[in-house]
């Protein structure tokens, strides 16, 4: 059986007390797995506890206790080989407005240390339907062109894993269907794709298994 893309075992994430504000769990000792190759669904109300744990996959949030790998790297002991595994589409929109989709990219690649040989600035603007848009600033953009310039920025390194947070929030049905065009593309080459939502229906359509996690706890996980 081949090793799962992702697996959480036994996640917790605490906050502690801040002035007069209570100390608050995030999540209450998550476990599952994402397998390989399929679309995962993570479903559950804005607060359930989706953003903290993708946040916590990204290394920009400590997790509490328990264990996090992304395809076979353990976040705390191979955090660089776990960080190049997956690849982010935040649900802001995160880019200086006065580059061009190329530099964005580009200057993405550098960060990550893809040598310029190597780098796939062109192909993935082709990849996201943003070629004919190669030189314009990023601010000029439609906001369905700044998502899919996020999905491409996020595969600048070529991680086997994309995380999706809440993309289709607040979008228009036409727009939703061409990011879903999108994400299926990526899956068909191989991507495993992770997507957090919280509609059901979307989510029913789209993923070959779903989670739903709910005040930090998972309370189902099958396949569709």
């Amino acid at each position: 059986m081949d090793q799962a893309a992702i697996e959480i075992r036994d996640l917790v994430k605490e906050y502690a007390p801040r002035g007069n504000a209570p100390g608050k769990r995030a999540l209450g000792g998550v476990s599952f797995d994402v397998p390989q190759g399929k679309i995962f669904g993570l479903l559950g109300p804005n607060g359930a506890g989706k953003s903290t744990l993708i946040n916590i996959m990204a290394g920009l949030v400590n997790k509490t206790s328990g264990t996090v790998r992304i395809w076979g790297h353990d976040i705390d002991r191979d955090h660089r080989n776990a960080k190049l595994s997956i690849g982010i589409v935040p649900q802001e929109i995160v880019f200086d407005p006065f580059f061009t989709p190329f530099e964005v990219l580009e200057n993405q690649s550098g960060m990550y240390g893809v040598a310029k040989a190597l780098r796939r600035s062109e192909e993935l603007l082709r990849a996201v339907h943003l070629a004919d848009k190669r030189d314009a600033y990023s601010r000029s953009l439609s906001g369905g062109m700044k998502r899919r310039l996020l999905i491409a920025k996020a595969m600048v390194h070529s991680p086997p894993v994309l995380v999706l947070d809440e993309p289709t929030a607040g979008v228009d049905v036409e727009l939703r269907r061409q990011l879903w065009e999108l994400v299926s593309e990526l899956n068909a080459e191989g991507v495993t794709v992770v997507l957090t939502t919280h509609y059901l229906e979307e989510a029913e359509e789209l993923c070959d298994q779903i989670a739903i996690i709910n005040h930090g706890q998972l309370i189902a996980n099958k396949p569709t």
